[in-house]
């Protein structure tokens, strides 16, 4: 029995599930702060791009006193963008305003001591783009239906894959203009510098001549 074609819309809907299942939800991060240290995670995104994250830091096991760790982060400007003294647990949320590199530090306060201080555990969630929207607000705002949120999902996940695109091909285009000028500039020095050799080599031809007629040696 031939099998029937798959009715009009189905292979772009499946190929939307199957990006959206390809990308997935962000992971937490996870580490151990020990006492005095600074840990620092960095991250380059794009501009006009929301960023949002959830932080909890946990007290060392066994410690009698809570969590004590400082969050800052910054730009590569220095600039600070959210900062909390004695952070335990907190949300934090900015937009960029240009592409730049940015960095999220956690500065443990606890003293190192004579002996061995427990680390502190330390959760970051940090998302930017499609994954920092609240989709579920923005369907209670707007009213839409299920299969609407998702379609505005797709929709601005391919928006940022697109922007992504764009953004590569522009930094391609910018390395291939450096490149050339470049060789541009290495073309013209080695011209410069094979008329500075060759116009050694003669002076050095005409000077040695002189020398030696001078001293009679040649006629």
């Amino acid at each position: 029995m031939p099998l029937s074609p798959p009715p009009p819309g189905r292979p772009r809907l499946s190929l939307a599930l199957a990006l959206l299942l390809l990308v997935g939800p962000a992971r937490p991060i996870s580490f151990q702060l020990p006492g005095k240290a600074r840990k620092c995670l960095r991250e380059e995104i794009h501009r006009d791009t929301l960023v949002t994250g959830e932080y909890e830091i946990g007290a060392p096991p066994g410690s009698s006193t809570g969590p004590s760790a400082n969050l800052k982060i910054t730009d590569s400007a220095g600039h600070i963008l959210y900062a909390k003294e004695d952070a335990t647990k907190g949300k934090f949320a900015f937009t960029t305003e240009d592409y730049d590199m940015f960095e999220a530090c956690f500065e443990s306060k606890l003293p190192v001591g004579t002996g061995r201080m427990p680390d502190q555990l330390v959760i970051l969630d940090m998302k930017h783009g499609v994954e920092a929207k609240n989709y579920e607000e923005i369907a209670k705002v707007e009213k839409l239906k299920p299969l609407e949120v998702e379609l505005r999902r797709l929709e601005d996940l391919s928006e940022s894959i697109v922007n992504d695109f764009a953004y590569m091909k522009k930094r391609e285009e910018e390395m291939r203009d450096t490149n050339e000028s470049t060789n541009t500039r290495v073309l013209y020095f080695s011209i410069f510098s094979m008329c500075c050799l060759i116009g050694l080599a003669t002076w050095q031809v005409f000077y040695l001549r002189r020398f030696f007629k001078a001293k009679k040696l040649i006629e």
